[in-house]
C-alpha cells in the first residue's frame, strides 16, 4: 500500500507555542479535578480543535499553511503538558505525604516549591522517552487500534479536509494502522489555499460534525456557560451539595448532587455504562455498607470521618476490588500473549506430527509433487498474522514494517541515551528531594519495574482505550511491600514514592503517537513536542499545586483528595498495618466477587450482554468518591445515552460541549485561588 506523502512541516515553533497554550489550560483542569475526585485526561479531541481554531483565526498572518502534521505537534505538546498533574503525582501521591502521613511514617513530609519542581521534573521524562520503543512495537508491529488516538486523527482529517468525510476505503486502510493512512493528499487543498476560488463557486456542503466553526462555537458556549456556573458556585458554595434525597440524608449519609457541569461533562465522555457501574459503586458503598458500618459499630464516628468513620471504612472495600481488577485484568494481557503462542505452535507440531504418521497416509501422502508458489502467496507469506482477537502480530522484517521515514524516526542513540539520562535523572532528582528516607536500590527497582509495567498498560489502553494507571500503581506497590523491610520506619513513604514513579504516563502519550502516525506525521517531531510539554506540564503542575494548597483546605470540602486517600491507604495495607473492624472480611468478600467479574468481563469483549456486567474500576470509583460527584456523572451518562441511542445523533458535537464544561470551571478555578477562598 502506497500512503500518501504528508504535507507541512511537523515541527515548527508557532505549533509548540500554541500547543503549551491549549496544554496550560488542560493542565489547570485536570489539576483542578484531579484534586477533588482523581479525574485526569489529556483531552485529545479537544485540544486539537482547538489548535486548529487558533491557527484558523490566525490564517491571514500565516506565512506558511497550518497542516494536519503541525496539528499533532500541537496536540502532542498539549497532551504531555496536561498528563503531568497525574504522571508528577500531585493528584494522589504528593497530598498523601504532605498531609495523610503520620508521625510514625516520618510525616507530615512538607516540600517546598523547590523541592516540587525537582521532583516533577525527575519524572516527567522517562514515560516520554520510553514510549519510542513501546510505539515500534504497540503501533507499527502490533497495530494496536488505541481508540481515542485514531478518533482523534479522523477528527484532524476532517477539518483539514474542508469538512469531507473520509472514504471508507480511507478508514479501512486506518483501522489495519498504515503510516499516513489518513493523511491529507497532495491533490487536496488545505485550508489557507482557498484563494484560487472564484466568487461563482459553491461552498461545498459541510455537516455540522465537521465544520469547526459550529464545533468551536459550541466549545466556547460550553466554556462560558461553565465557567459562569463556577463563579456562582464560587460565591454560593451551597450550590455544590443539593439535598436532592432530604435534609438527612445529606447531612447524616452525605447523599447530595453537585450540579457541576463539569462532572456532567465528565459523565458523557465516559459514557453511560462507566457513569451507571460508578453510580451501582455509590449505592453499595453509601446506601448499604455505610450504613451497615455505622450501625454495626465498625465504623462509629462521623460519616465524613476518613479514620473513624464510614467514609474511611468503604475504602478498604474499594481499594480491594481495584487490586483485584488489577491482577486480573493485567495477568491476562501479560499472558494472553504466551498462551496463544504455545497454542499455535502446539497445532503447528500436531500438524506435522500428522503428517509423518501413518495415519496420515491412509489419507493419500503426495511425496512427488509441489505446489508451484504464486505472486500471491508470496505476499501472504511476507505479512502473515497471527490474529489473536484484536491483536495482529505482523511478522514482517522490521524494515517491511509501514512505519515513516528514516530520517523522521527517532535514532537508537537518542533513545538509548535519554532513556538512560532520564532514570538517573529520576534517580537522582528523588535523591535529592528524599534524601536518606529513601533508599536508592528502592528507586533504581522502582524506575526497572515501572518500565515492565507500563507494557502491559500500554497494551490495555490500545485494547480497551482504558488507562489501568491506578492498577499499575498499586501492583508497584505490593511489589514494593515485599521487599522493604516492615520494620524500616520508612517504609510507607517509600511505598509511596515506589508507587509513584511506577505510574508512568507513556500509555496516556501513546494515544498521540498514534494519532500522529495515521496521519502520517514525523515521530520524531512528536518525541521533542513532548518533551517540550512535559517539561513545562511539570513546571506549571508544580505551581498549581502550590496555589491550590496555599488557598484551599486540603483535605476539606471542596478538595477531598480520595486518591491520596487510597495511596495512602494502600500503603498502609501492604505494609502490614491492621484494617478497620470487619473491613478484612468484607474486603475479601467483594474482592472474590469482583475478580469473577473483571474475568467475565474480560472474556465477553463483544459481546451484547457485558455491559451488564460492573466493571471492578468503575464500582470501585463509585465507593470512594462522595456521592454528590457521581451524581452528576450518572446524568452525564444517561445524557449520553438519550443523545445517541434515543435520538441517534453523532457524538462529536456532545464530546465537545462535555470537553467545555470541563475546561471552563477547571480554567476559571486557577483564577479562583488566586482571588482566594470563599
Amino acid at each position: 500500500m502506497t500512503s500518501p506523502s504528508p504535507q507541512g512541516r511537523s515541527f515548527t515553533v508557532r505549533g509548540v507555542a500554541v500547543g503549551l497554550g491549549v496544554g496550560t489550560v488542560i493542565c489547570a483542569a485536570n489539576m483542578y479535578f484531579g484534586l477533588q475526585t482523581g479525574w485526569v485526561s489529556i483531552m485529545s479531541m479537544p485540544s486539537s480543535l482547538m489548535g486548529f481554531a487558533i491557527f484558523q483565526l490566525l490564517k491571514p498572518h500565516l506565512r506558511f499553511p497550518f497542516t494536519p502534521v503541525e496539528n499533532v505537534l500541537v496536540q502532542s505538546v498539549a497532551g504531555g503538558m496536561a498528563i503531568m498533574p497525574l504522571g508528577c503525582g500531585f493528584v494522589g501521591v504528593i497530598p498523601a505525604m504532605n498531609y495523610l502521613l503520620g508521625t510514625d511514617e516520618q510525616g507530615p513530609l512538607s516540600l517546598s516549591t523547590w523541592q516540587l519542581i525537582i521532583w516533577s521534573l525527575g519524572l516527567c521524562y522517562f514515560g516520554v522517552v520510553f514510549a519510542v520503543p513501546l510505539r515500534h512495537q504497540v503501533i507499527i508491529r502490533e497495530r494496536l487500534r488505541f481508540p481515542s488516538g485514531f478518533s482523534t486523527a479522523v477528527l484532524i482529517r476532517v477539518l483539514h479536509s474542508r469538512g469531507r468525510s473520509s472514504s471508507p476505503q480511507e478508514l479501512d486502510a486506518a483501522t489495519k494502522g498504515g503510516f499516513a493512512s489518513l493523511a491529507t493528499r497532495e491533490e487536496e487543498p488545505l485550508f489557507v489555499d482557498e484563494i484560487s476560488s472564484t466568487a461563482g463557486d459553491e461552498e461545498p456542503e459541510v455537516s455540522k460534525d465537521t465544520d469547526w466553526a459550529y464545533n468551536m462555537r459550541l466549545l466556547l458556549l460550553s466554556f462560558l456557560v461553565s465557567g459562569i456556573f463556577t463563579i456562582c458556585n464560587y460565591f454560593l458554595p451551597i450550590l455544590r451539595d443539593l439535598p436532592v434525597f432530604g435534609t438527612v440524608a445529606a447531612s447524616t449519609w452525605l447523599w447530595t448532587l453537585n450540579p457541576s457541569l463539569a462532572y456532567v461533562g465528565q459523565g458523557i465522555i465516559m459514557g453511560t455504562e462507566t457513569t451507571l457501574h460508578m453510580t451501582l459503586g455509590a449505592v453499595i458503598g453509601w446506601g448499604i455498607l455505610s450504613p451497615l458500618a455505622k450501625a454495626k459499630g465498625w465504623a462509629p464516628g462521623s460519616v465524613d470521618d476518613w479514620e473513624k468513620g464510614s467514609k474511611g471504612w468503604i475504602v478498604w472495600i474499594s481499594l480491594a476490588i481495584m487490586l483485584v481488577d488489577a491482577v486480573v485484568s493485567l495477568a491476562y494481557i501479560a499472558l494472553r500473549p504466551i498462551f496463544a503462542t504455545h497454542a499455535a505452535g502446539a497445532l503447528v507440531v500436531l500438524r506435522e506430527r500428522f503428517r509423518q504418521s501413518r495415519i496420515a497416509a491412509l489419507f493419500g501422502r503426495t511425496h512427488n509433487y509441489s505446489q508451484i508458489p504464486s505472486e500471491e502467496d508470496d505476499d501472504q507469506n511476507q505479512t502473515s498474522t497471527t490474529h489473536d482477537d484484536d491483536v495482529s502480530i505482523i511478522s514482517e522484517e522490521d524494515g517491511d514494517l509501514d512505519d515513516a521515514p528514516t530520517e523522521q524516526q527517532i535514532s537508537n542513540r537518542v533513545v538509548s541515551w535519554g532513556l538512560l539520562a532520564s532514570i538517573l535523572i529520576c534517580i537522582l532528582t528523588t535523591r535529592v528531594v528524599f534524601g536518606d528516607l529513601v533508599p536508592l536500590y528502592a528507586v533504581v527497582i522502582a524506575v526497572l519495574m515501572a518500565l515492565v509495567l507500563s507494557i502491559m498498560g500500554v497494551r490495555a489502553l490500545g485494547e480497551t482505550d482504558l488507562n489501568p494507571v491506578s492498577g499499575i500503581s498499586k501492583l508497584a506497590q505490593l511489589f514494593f511491600a515485599l521487599i522493604i523491610p516492615q520494620s524500616n520506619k520508612s517504609s510507607v513513604l517509600i511505598n509511596l514514592v515506589a508507587g509513584a514513579i511506577g505510574a508512568l504516563q507513556a500509555g496516556d502519550l501513546m494515544q498521540d503517537l498514534k494519532t500522529g502516525h495515521l496521519l502520517g506525521a514525523a515521530p520524531k517531531a512528536q518525541f521533542w513536542g513532548q518533551i517540550i510539554g512535559a517539561t513545562f506540564g511539570a513546571l506549571f503542575s508544580a505551581f498549581a499545586y502550590r496555589i491550590y494548597t496555599a488557598v484551599y483546605e486540603i483535605p476539606g470540602k471542596l478538595f477531598q483528595v480520595p486518591t491520596a486517600y487510597v495511596w495512602i491507604f494502600t500503603a498502609r495495607l501492604v505494609t502490614g498495618q491492621g484494617l478497620p473492624y470487619m473491613a478484612k472480611e468484607w474486603a475479601t468478600g467483594a474482592g472474590i466477587i469482583f475478580a469473577f467479574t473483571t474475568l467475565a468481563r474480560t472474556l465477553s469483549v463483544g459481546r451484547p450482554w457485558r455491559s451488564w456486567i460492573p466493571g471492578g474500576i468503575a464500582v470501585a470509583v463509585g465507593m470512594y468518591n462522595v456521592p454528590s460527584f457521581t451524581l452528576a456523572r450518572a446524568i452525564g451518562g444517561i445524557i449520553s445515552w438519550y443523545w445517541l441511542s434515543i435520538r441517534k445523533q453523532s457524538t462529536t458535537p456532545l464530546i465537545i460541549i462535555a470537553s467545555g464544561f470541563i475546561l471552563g470551571e477547571g480554567f476559571l478555578s486557577i483564577g479562583l485561588a488566586a482571588a482566594g477562598p470563599y
